[in-house]
C-alpha cells in the first residue's frame, strides 16, 4: 500500500510540475519570469497583493506571498497556512509528505520549527492562473522533530482559486553536496 501511495505521489508531482512546462512549449510563453536575489520579509501584505483583480501583477503577488511564506515558517504562523494553503495542498519536505492539516499540526506542536530561512535565488513563471516559484534557499530548524540545516531547492506551485492565490504544492529538495543533518 505504501508503494502505491508513493507511486501516486510521484505521478501527481510530475503532473503538477510538467503541465506548466508543457503549456509553455505550445508557443504561449510565461506571462513573466524573474530572478531575484531578494531575501524574505519585504513588500506589501498578502491581503494587499491578492485582491481579486488588483494589487499588482502576478509576479509581484507571488513574490510577496513567497516572502510571507518564509515569515510564516519562521514565526510558526499557522493562520497563514490556514488562509493560503489549498485544502488539498501537498507539502513534501525531509523525505516526508504532509497534508495542510498535518503541516499545521506539526507547527502547532513544535515538531516543525524554523530558526533561519534565507532565499538566495528566486525565479517565478506564470501560466494564467498558475504560478511556479523556484528558489534556492538556506534553512535551519526542526522538521518532524529532527534537526536540519543546509541549502535547498524549493518549489511552490500556486493556483488562483475563486480570485485568491492558494499554495497547492510545496516541495523541498536538498542541494547535492550541501551540508545537511
Amino acid at each position: 500500500m505504501k508503494q502505491v501511495k508513493l507511486i501516486a505521489l510521484v505521478l501527481v508531482t510530475i503532473c503538477l510540475l510538467a503541465v506548466p512546462f508543457a503549456w509553455s512549449q505550445g508557443g504561449n510563453p510565461p506571462a513573466s519570469t524573474k530572478e531575484s536575489g531578494a531575501t524574505s520579509g519585504q513588500g506589501m501584505t498578502a491581503a494587499e497583493q491578492t485582491g481579486k483583480s488588483s494589487g499588482g501583477n502576478v509576479e509581484q503577488q507571488i513574490n510577496t506571498l513567497t516572502d510571507q511564506v518564509v515569515q510564516a515558517l519562521l514565526k510558526g504562523d499557522t493562520s497563514f497556512f490556514e488562509k493560503y494553503y489549498a485544502d488539498d495542498a501537498m507539502i513534501i519536505r525531509g523525505g516526508d509528505q504532509y497534508t495542510k492539516a498535518k503541516e499545521i499540526e506539526l507547527f502547532k506542536s513544535g515538531a516543525h520549527k524554523f530558526e533561519a530561512y534565507d532565499v538566495h535565488k528566486r525565479e517565478i513563471h506564470t501560466y494564467g492562473d498558475t504560478a511556479v516559484a523556484n528558489m534556492e534557499a538556506s534553512a535551519k530548524g526542526l522538521v518532524n522533530g529532527h534537526p536540519f540545516s543546509g541549502d535547498y531547492y524549493v518549489t511552490r506551485v500556486w493556483v488562483k482559486q475563486k480570485g485568491n492565490w492558494k499554495l497547492v504544492l510545496y516541495q523541498v529538495t536538498p542541494i547535492a553536496g550541501a551540508a545537511h543533518q
